[in-house]
Parts: C-alpha cells; structure tokens; sequence
C-alpha cells in the first residue's frame, strides 16, 4: 500500500433527503416533496472529496455499524481512492443516518442519528500504526466523532508534524476548553459556527474578520470562515483575504462545507500556501452545490482544474 499525504477522521452516516419548495417551520407539513437517498456524513464526505481530488490514497479513520447501512456505506467507500484499512465495523451498532431537508434555493436542515460513529474511540486512533502518521503530511477531522477520539487524532498527527485542519462542524464550544485550539493548524467554522463560538454575529465580510481575529487569538493563527455564497474569509498571520466565490446556479449546498475542506486538505498536502489552498477549494464547493445529494455532488481533480 502506497504511503497516504491525508488522514482524515470522521462520520459516515446515510443521507435520507426530502427535497421540497420550502423548509417547514416548527409543527408545519410540506406536501410534494421528492425523496432520495445518497452517502453521506461529514467524515465521509471530506474523506471523499480529498480523495477525488488527490493523486494518492486517502487515509479514513471511521465507524460503521454491522446493518445493511454500513455494508452499503463500505462498498460506496472501498471503490473511492481510499486506504480503508482502518474502518470500523461495529457488531450490534446501527450505522449513522441523517434526515436532511433541503429547499428549492439549496438550503437545508439536517438531523442526525449517529449511531456507530460514537463507537470510534481513541484506542482506534492509537492503534494506527506509526509509520502511517509519519508518512502523512495533512491530518483532517469534523465534530461528528466523539471529541476525545478527535482529539487523540489530534494529538497523533503534530506528534508526527502534519498540518491539522478541523472543521468544527457541528459546532461545540468545548474544543475551544479542551486545549484552546493549540492543536489545530487551520480552523475552518462556516459563519454559523463562527458565530456559536465566538459569541458575535457572522453577517457581513467585517463580522467574519472580527470572529476570525477572535478564534485566532484563542490560539489558531490560520482560520477560514466559509460564507456560503459569499465566498470566505482567510486569516493567514496578519493577512486577511475576502476571497469571493463562484457565481453558480444551486441546488442543494448539503456537503459544500465537507468538500471544501477535503479538497483544502489536498493543496495542501501537495504545498500550496492557504490562499491559493482555499481558491482551489471554494471552485470545488461551488461545482457541488450544483449537483444533488452529499457524496454524489463531488467533483473530481479535473472538474476543478478545467
């Protein structure tokens, strides 16, 4: 097996998805809807998108369950430029599951279940062998895995001196008690999650600098917010860039966060400053908003190229 320049450790989850003109409010029915099913969870989906973009294996670090989910979820998995050497099946554990319900403009709501991905524990993440850290170059990871697993991981890989990037999706204030963010090389909330951990408003290109400024001085000296349509903002040092983002027409932004950040996982394996890292990246997230579905929406290397 060829050495791996991406760990990435996350969620797998199946995506149920109703797609309807509006999403309901609190106790209301939409009639209409058009249902699918597609691969998902964030870990997943991140893993995925790093190793479509990749030119080598992808490492993933996960957990299914042993139900019909899980073996599902493994097959779409093995046939990815992944290393799945390190998938746990978890006997007797229902594989995670997310209902998403996404509008005519692509917005969505999403409520998860998440099954065996609470069963990846730190031992997991200790029995990977060390020469696996040593070969990688960039170490992935979202909040849907219990944090001490998140944080182990963590650990590992600025033991072997990679580049972390986490993306604090969905948002826990917690990482920010449990070591600052002293671990984390490159910080990536999208502006809701900005906003939860900072305390303060995400609206407009100033308040994402401000929240930016902020996650810095609680120790992460790179952080991108991601704005969705408004491009993102990258805090690289002293250097903020309001980097805009690529007219589209969308249709469902359910993974657009996950690909971007697997996609800023490979330019900067490959050794691209952050700036470039994340212009690369916000063309992939944009050609995926395009497209339907979590894992069926992402682009290869050459889509992003071209």
């Amino acid at each position: 097996m060829p050495a791996s320049p991406i760990i990435v450790l996350g969620s797998i989850n199946t995506d149920l998805v109703i797609r309807s003109r509006s999403l309901p409010r609190p106790g209301e029915t939409i009639l209409g809807g058009e249902f699918y099913r597609a691969a998902g969870g964030k870990g997943a989906n991140q893993a995925v998108a790093a190793a479509r973009s990749a030119r080598e294996p992808v490492i993933f670090l996960a957990a299914v369950g042993d139900d019909s989910f899980g073996q599902e979820s493994l097959v779409g998995l093995r046939s990815e430029n992944l290393d799945t050497r390190f998938l746990k099946v978890v006997a007797g554990q229902t594989s995670g599951v997310a209902l998403i319900l996404v509008d005519a403009g692509g917005q969505n709501l999403i409520s998860v279940a998440s099954g065996a991905n609470l069963h990846l524990r730190p031992d997991d993440i200790h029995a990977v062998p060390k020469e696996v850290w040593q070969n990688a170059r960039v170490f992935v990871a979202c909040l849907e895995s219990p944090l001490e697993t998140v944080m182990a991981g963590l650990r590992h890989a600025k033991q072997a001196g990679l580049t972390t990037i986490v993306n604090p999706a969905p948002a826990d204030p917690e990482i920010m008690f449990a070591v600052g963010l002293r671990l984390i090389d490159v910080f990536t909330p999208n502006d809701s999650e900005a906003a939860l951990l900072t305390g303060r408003e995400v609206r407009s290109a100033e308040d994402a600098e401000a929240a930016g400024k902020q996650l810095q001085a609680a120790g992460c000296s790179r952080v991108i917010i991601t704005r969705g349509e408004h491009g993102c903002c990258v805090l690289d040092g002293d250097t903020v860039t309001h980097l805009p983002v690529k007219r589209v027409a969308a249709i469902d932004a359910v993974a657009a966060g996950d690909v971007f950040n697997g996609a800023l996982a490979t330019a900067l394996a490959e050794g691209r400053a952050l700036i470039d890292a994340a212009r690369w990246a916000s063309v992939a997230a944009a050609i995926s908003v395009t497209r339907r579905g979590a894992q069926p929406s992402i682009p290869t290397r050459a889509e992003i190229d071209a």
